[in-house]
C-alpha cells in the first residue's frame, strides 16, 4: 500500500489525469501493511538516483497496454459496420456497451487485488485474460474463418475478455507502481506518476494514429485490414505482459489487505436494513441514516462514509458529460466518414480523428495550469471546482452544438430520404442530340435534356402504389418513341437514352439509393462501343462490360485518382483515365470511343462527394477536450480533497461508474430512440445543459469540507445511549 507521504503524491497526480482514473481502488489511505514488507530487499535504482528500476517496467507495460486498448477501441465502430454489416445505430450500441463494461469490471480487479491475490498477481492474471480476448478478437476478424456468425461470436467473447481485463488491472498498475517507492522518496514518487500519465496519453496518442492506418491504407483478404488492425494492438499487449513479467525479481510486492469498498457497501446496506426494521414510532430518531449502522461499524468508519456519500451525491449529474464525451470513437467517427479527408499532403482516415483528444489535452493542461486559471484568479473571480465543471458540461454541450452543425451542413449533399408512393429518376442522354423526355402523368424534364449533359440532381417521380408500369415518351429531332417500364417505390433509376442502329432507344437502370459508406467512391461502366470490354480501375478490379450499352455492376474503391486503368478490347489494350473518384460519390461512367491508344469517356456524378471538410471537425473536438480539462481532472481533484484518506478508493469506484452509467445512456438512446442524427446531437446537447443547471443547484448548496475536520466534529457527536439499542431487532446480526 502507498503509505502517508505518498497520498499528496498521488494527489498531484490525480490533478493531471485525464484520460481514465488511474487511482487504486486499494485503500490508498492505508498505513503502511504489517509484516514483512518492511524487510524486503531494496530495488536497484535507476542511473544512481532514487528511482527504482523496476518502474521502468511498469512504465512500459502501461504505455503498451494503452496502445493496445486504444488502438483496438479506435477502429471498432468502423469494424461493426464495415465487416458485420450492422447498421450506425446497432454498432454505436455495441461500442458504447463495451466501453460500458470496462468501468464497470475495475471494481472486479479492485476486489480480486484488495481481498485474494493482491495487485502483482492480479495484474498477471488478468493481462493474460487481456491478451487472450485480443488474440480471439483478431482471429475473429479474418474474413476466411467461418461465416459471420462465427466472426461475431469471436469478436463478442473477445471484447467480454478485453474489458475484463482492462478494467480489472485498472485499479492495480498506477498503485503497483506507488508501492515500489521507499517512503522517503517523495517527490520522485511525484514525477512517476506523471510520467506514468505520460505514458498512458502517449500510448492512446500514436495508436489512434497508427492503427486506422492499419486498417485503411493497408489491405489483406481483399478488403480493409481488420485483423492487421486488431493484431497489432495484441502484440503490444502480448509485449507489455512480458515486460511486466520481466522484472518480476525486482517488484515490492504487498500482500492482499482488505477492500475498504466492500467494507463501505456492507456499512451502507447494514443501516438502511437496519432502518428498515426498526421504523417503530417509540424509537429514537437518529440523526442521520447512517447513524443506523452504528451497532456494528464504528464511529468512525460512519463518518467516513458520511463524507463520500456527499460527494456521491454530486455524482448524480456527471454521467451524462461521459455520454456526450465517449461519442468521440462512435458517432463523431460515423460523422467523419462522410466527409472530406484530404488535407493536401496527406489524407485522413475518418478514425484517425480521435488522436486530436489525447493531443489536445496535452496541449491544454499546461496552458490551463500555468495560463488561464491564474489569469481567472487575477481577475478575482472565484472559479470554484464546482464552477470549472460546470464550464466543463457547457463546453462538452457546445461541442455536441457545433457537431448537429455539421451534421446538418453534410446532410445537404445526402440522397433525398424516399416515403412511400415516391422514386427517383435523371435522364443521361448519351446521343448525339438533346431528347426531349415525358413520362406519363409526370411533370418533369420540362427542357429537353441535351447531350451528355450532366444532371444537377434526381427528380421526384409520384407513384399511385407501391409499383407502376409508366409510359415513357421520347422526342428526338421530329420523331417520337414510347417505352413502358415498371417503376417501383422507394428506388432510384436512371434513364439512358443512346442511339442504336440507327435509332433512338432507352433502358431504365437502376441506381444507388445512398451514399457510398466509410468514404468510399462507387463507379459503374456504360459501355458504348459495338465490342465487349474488360477494365481494370485498379490491380484488384476486373470489371466486364457487354457491348452495346451494357451496364455494369457497382464498384466500390477508396478515393484517388485513377489515371492509369485498362481497357482490353478485342482489337487490343488501351488506358483508362477516371480522374478523381472522390469521397462518398456515385459515379457513372461511359466508354464512348477508342482512339490514339486510349479509351475516350464522359463521367456523370449521380451522387454529389462530400463536400464538408473534415477539418471542420476541429471545433468540436477542442471543446470537448477542454471540457474535459475542466471537468474530469478538476472533479477528480474536487472529490478526492471531500473525503477521507481511507475513502479515495470508494470515490474512484464511484467515479469510474459515472463514465459506466454515461456509456449506458448512449446505448439507450441510440436503441431506444433512433432519430436523425443531428437531432440526435441536439438531444444530447440540451439534456447536458439541463443537467448542469441541476449539477450547478447541487453544487450551489454543497458546503465544502476538510474531511479532517468533519472528523473530529463527528467524534463529539453524542450516540444514542446502549439502553436504546436494547429493543433493536438488529443488535444480534453480526459482521
Amino acid at each position: 500500500m502507498v503509505g502517508d507521504e505518498a497520498r499528496g503524491e498521488m494527489n498531484t497526480f490525480q490533478r493531471n489525469e485525464s484520460k481514465e482514473s488511474l487511482f487504486t481502488f486499494i485503500s490508498t489511505g492505508d498505513d503502511p501493511p504489517k509484516g514483512d514488507f518492511h524487510v524486503q530487499k531494496k530495488s536497484p535504482k535507476l542511473c544512481g538516483s532514487n528511482y527504482p528500476l523496476s518502474i521502468a517496467f511498469i512504465v512500459v507495460n502501461e504505455f503498451c497496454e494503452r496502445f493496445s486498448y486504444y488502438g483496438m477501441r479506435a477502429v471498432l465502430t468502423l469494424y461493426f459496420i464495415s465487416f458485420f454489416h450492422w447498421d450506425e445505430n446497432l454498432s454505436t450500441a455495441v461500442y458504447h456497451a463495451f466501453s460500458a463494461l470496462c468501468y464497470f469490471t475495475p471494481v472486479i480487479g479492485a476486489i480480486m487485488a484488495d481481498s485474494w491475490l493482491g495487485k502483482y498477481k492480479t495484474i498477471i492474471y488478468l493481462s493474460i485474460v487481456y491478451v487472450v480476448g485480443h488474440l480471439i478478437k483478431s482471429v475473429g476478424a479474418i474474413p476466411s474463418l467461418g461465416n459471420q456468425a462465427v466472426h461475431v461470436v469471436l469478436s463478442m467473447v473477445g471484447l467480454f475478455l478485453i474489458a475484463l481485463g482492462t478494467g480489472g488491472i485498472k485499479p492495480c498498475v498506477s498503485a503497483f507502481g506507488g508501492d515500489q517507492f521507499e517512503e522517503e522518496h517523495t517527490s520522485e514518487r511525484s514525477k512517476f506518476f506523471s510520467v506514468f500519465y505520460l505514458s498512458i496519453n502517449a500510448g492512446s496518442l500514436i495508436s489512434t494514429f497508427v492503427t486506422p492506418v492499419l486498417r485503411g491504407d493497408v489491405k489483406c483478404f481483399g478488403e480493409d485490414c481488420y485483423a492487421l488492425a486488431f493484431g497489432v494492438p495484441a502484440a503490444l499487449m502480448v509485449l507489455a505482459l512480458v515486460v511486466f513479467i520481466a522484472g518480476s525479481g525486482l517488484y515490492r510486492k504487498t500482500p492482499p489487505q482488505g477492500n475498504v469498498l466492500l467494507e463501505v457497501c456492507k456499512c451502507i446496506g447494514f443501516a438502511i436494513k437496519n432502518r428498515l426494521k426498526n421504523r417503530s414510532h417509540q424509537i429514537p430518531k437518529r440523526d442521520h441514516w447512517l447513524d443506523w449502522a452504528s451497532e456494528q461499524y464504528s464511529k468512525q468508519l460512519i463518518a467516513e462514509v458520511k463524507m463520500v456519500t456527499r460527494v456521491l451525491f454530486l455524482f448524480l449529474p456527471l454521467p451524462m458529460f461521459w455520454a456526450l464525451f465517449d461519442q468521440q470513437g462512435s458517432r463523431w467517427t460515423l460523422q467523419a466518414t462522410k466527409m472530406n479527408a484530404d488535407f493536401g499532403i496527406y489524407v485522413l482516415q475518418p478514425d484517425q480523428m480521435q488522436f486530436l483528444n489525447p493531443l489536445l489535452i496535452l496541449v491544454f493542461i499546461p496552458i490551463f495550469d500555468l495560463g488561464l486559471y491564474p489569469l481567472i484568479s487575477m481577475c478575482k473571480f472565484n472559479f470554484t471546482p464546482i464552477r470549472k465543471m460546470a464550464t466543463g458540461m457547457i463546453l462538452a454541450g457546445m461541442a455536441f452544438g457545433l457537431a448537429a452543425i455539421v451534421e446538418v451542413k453534410i446532410n445537404e449533399t445526402d440522397m433525398p430520404q424516399l416515403v412511400p408512393k415516391e422514386s427517383l429518376i435523371q435522364v443521361l442522354n448519351l446521343a448525339k442530340n438533346p431528347v426531349q423526355v415525358t413520362i406519363q402523368d409526370q411533370n418533369l424534364f420540362q427542357q429537353p435534356v441535351e447531350a451528355f449533359q450532366n444532371p444537377d440532381e434526381y427528380s421526384h417521380l409520384i407513384l399511385n402504389g407501391e409499383q407502376q408500369s409508366l409510359r415513357f415518351i421520347l422526342q428526338h429531332q421530329g420523331s417520337s418513341l414510347a417505352f413502358n417500364y415498371t417503376v417501383k417505390e422507394k428506388s432510384v433509376y436512371s434513364l439512358i437514352v443512346f442511339e442504336a442502329e440507327g435509332s433512338l432507344s432507352s433502358r431504365l437502370i437502376t441506381d444507388l439509393e445512398a451514399k457510398p459508406e466509410n468514404g468510399l467512391a462507387a463507379v459503374r461502366f456504360i459501355n458504348g462501343l459495338s465490342q465487349d470490354v474488360n477494365l481494370t480501375i485498379d490491380s484488384k478490379q476486373f470489371i466486364p462490360v457487354q457491348r452495346n450499352y451494357g451496364v455494369s455492376g457497382y464498384s466500390l474503391v477508396e478515393r484517388d485518382t485513377y489515371d492509369n486503368g485498362k481497357c482490353i478490347t478485342e482489337t487490343g489494350e488501351f488506358t483508362l483515365d477516371l480522374g478523381l473518384l472522390d469521397f462518398g460519390a456515385s459515379y457513372t461512367v461511359v466508354i464512348t470511343n477508342v482512339s490514339g491508344g486510349a479509351v475516350q469517356t464522359w463521367k456523370s456524378e449521380d451522387i454529389k462527394a462530400n463536400n464538408v471538410h473534415m477539418a471542420w471537425q476541429l471545433p468540436q473536438y477542442l471543446l470537448i477536450s477542454a471540457g474535459e480539462v475542466m471537468f474530469s481532472i478538476t472533479g477528480l481533484a474536487f472529490s478526492y480533497s471531500q473525503s477521507p484518506a481511507s475513502m479515495k478508493s470508494v470515490l474512484q469506484a464511484g467515479w469510474l461508474l459515472t463514465v459506466a452509467v454515461g456509456n449506458t445512456l448512449v446505448l439507450v438512446v441510440a436503441q431506444a430512440a433512433p432519430m436523425a442524427q443531428w437531432a440526435e446531437f441536439v438531444l444530447f446537447t440540451v439534456l447536458l445543459f439541463a443537467v448542469c443547471i441541476i449539477f450547478s443547484i447541487m453544487g450551489y448548496f454543497y458546503v465544502s469540507v476538510d474531511p479532517e475536520d468533519l472528523e473530529e466534529k463527528e467524534e463529539k457527536r453524542e450516540t444514542p445511549s446502549r439502553g436504546n439499542m436494547i429493543s433493536l431487532v438488529t443488535q444480534k446480526t453480526k459482521l
